[in-house]
This record gives C-alpha cells, structure tokens and sequence, in this order.
C-alpha cells in the first residue's frame, strides 16, 4: 500500500508542480526543490513496489525486513515533504526534516538489501 499511495501521490504531486504551481514555483526560485521532491518521492515508491512485487519469497523470519516499508515511508514524508512544504513557502526551520528523511532513506535501502542477501542464503 505506501507502494501505491506514494506513487499515486507522486504522480499527483509531480503534474501539480509542472502544471498549475509552476508559475509560483518558478517565481519563488523553488521549482527546482520541488522537482527533487518528486524525483526522490517516485524514485522510492518505485523501489517499494519492486521489493514488494515478490510473493513467492519465502520469509526469512529477519526481523528488519518488515522495516524497509516504514523507513522508505518516513524519507517520504520527512524528505520529500519537507522539500515540497519549503518549495510552498514553509519557514526554513523545516528544512531540518529532511536530513532525517535521507537517513529513514539510507536505512531502508540497508535494511531491504539485508533481507534480499538474507533471502538468497
């Protein structure tokens, strides 16, 4: 499902920004944060949906594996929302999220890859 509904999202967010916020984006000198935004946003939901289009692998009983979807998620939405809150006109205080969200990022490509590696054991 966070496979689905950031996609779909993504998609959303992506036509929004190319489309009817442009002008604003564009005159607010943040175009290019939103476009980060979207890219990181569909890049990760992406990733989602290939790790969870697996059925047929066999649950390693790897605890972490259950973990990827909710780091991908957080990096969601403190990455790629903090980017498209400051692209809006956010305070910068908000900016401070989005390191976190790089992290929750880092940690659920690791934790995915572990159990990948765990699987084909």
């Amino acid at each position: 499902m966070f496979a689905v509904i950031g996609g779909t999202s993504g998609v959303i967010l992506g036509a929004l920004g190319a489309h009817a916020l442009r002008p604003a984006l564009e005159a607010a000198g943040t175009l290019a944060g939103w476009q980060t935004a979207v890219q990181y946003h569909l890049l990760h939901s992406v990733a989602l949906l290939a790790l969870a289009a697996n059925p047929g692998a066999p649950d390693t009983g790897y605890r972490w594996q259950r973990w990827y979807p909710a780091f991908f998620g957080a990096g969601l939405v403190l990455f790629s929302g903090s980017l498209y809150l400051l692209a809006l006109g956010a305070p910068r205080w908000v900016a401070h999220f989005a390191p976190f969200g790089g992290l929750c990022f880092i940690a659920g490509w690791l934790t995915a890859g572990l159990s990948l590696w765990r699987r084909s054991r």
